[in-house]
């Protein structure tokens, strides 16, 4: 499952190309993006929640007290 429900099925797909990808194509030496539109996708679906929800000024506070 997702950080939101709204973006289960972006990930459930993303996962299912990503697992595909790894076996039939990475394993064997392609490392052609073949998922990327699809992160991409998920990507933008979490961050939108993440601030709706105002997480995104703690995920900044975090950074800027831990600078890695």
């Amino acid at each position: 499952a997702s950080v939101a429900p709204e973006c289960n099925q972006l990930k459930a797909q993303y996962d299912a190309c990503f697992n595909r990808w790894y076996g039939e194509k990475f394993l064997k030496g392609d490392t052609t993006d073949d998922c990327g539109h699809l992160f991409k996708q998920y990507k933008a679906c979490v961050w939108k929640t993440i601030r709706e929800k105002n997480i995104d000024k703690l995920i900044n506070d975090a950074r800027k007290e831990n600078t890695f």
